[in-house]
């Protein structure tokens, strides 16, 4: 009979959403790439990250999560047994149409690829809006791409919807330009 120990020691993780670690800087970074790369393309995503180096990616993401710029930021990872199959950063939204005291945001939010379709969304979704919720907000925003249907329809079935808000965001040049929408849901108490 083997003591409790040895068996957690066999025991794969349960897929789980938790805060990231400084030392996961560098798979959030890679996963970061992965998913533009999916989304926009290798053109468009090489104009978009082509200045940014994995090396400064990795970086920022450590300082976000090290020294976060707000106390409200927060920096979670998606994992399954033992690797990260995604990331999410929520804080206080910075729109210009924003309550400040009400209004959160999940300000990045992405599963890799290799990981979709096995509730890593699903969790992740649900751990920001707690998160947020905890962080004493009671509505809750995301800007996706305007092109993102299956992922539109993902956060519509979760409850929720889009808010009239919309933008665009590109390269300094101009040479790309992103059209997106805002989609929001209540989380809590007015």
């Amino acid at each position: 009979m083997s003591n409790d120990s040895e068996a957690g020691a066999t025991q794969p993780i349960a897929d789980s959403v938790r805060l990231a670690l400084p030392g996961e800087a560098p798979a959030i970074a890679e996963i970061q790439r992965r998913i533009w790369l999916d989304q926009l393309g290798p053109e468009q995503a090489e104009a978009m990250l082509g200045s940014i180096t994995q090396d400064q990616a990795t970086e920022a993401w450590q300082t976000a999560i090290i020294r976060p710029p707000q106390a409200r930021f927060r920096v979670l990872v998606a994992v399954e047994s033992d690797r990260l199959t995604g990331f999410a950063a929520t804080r206080p939204s910075d729109d210009p149409d924003a309550d400040e005291a009400r209004d959160g945001m999940i300000d990045e939010f992405g599963i890799d690829p290799a990981g979709r379709s096995r509730g890593h969304g699903s969790r992740m979704l649900n751990a920001c809006v707690d998160t947020l919720r905890a962080d004493g907000f009671a509505r809750a925003t995301l800007w996706i791409m305007s092109t993102q249907d299956d992922f539109r329809r993902f956060l519509t079935e979760a409850g929720w919807a889009p808010d009239g808000g919309h933008r665009e965001i590109g390269t300094e040049d101009d040479s790309i330009r992103i059209k997106q929408v805002r989609l929001h849901t209540e989380i809590g108490p007015e």
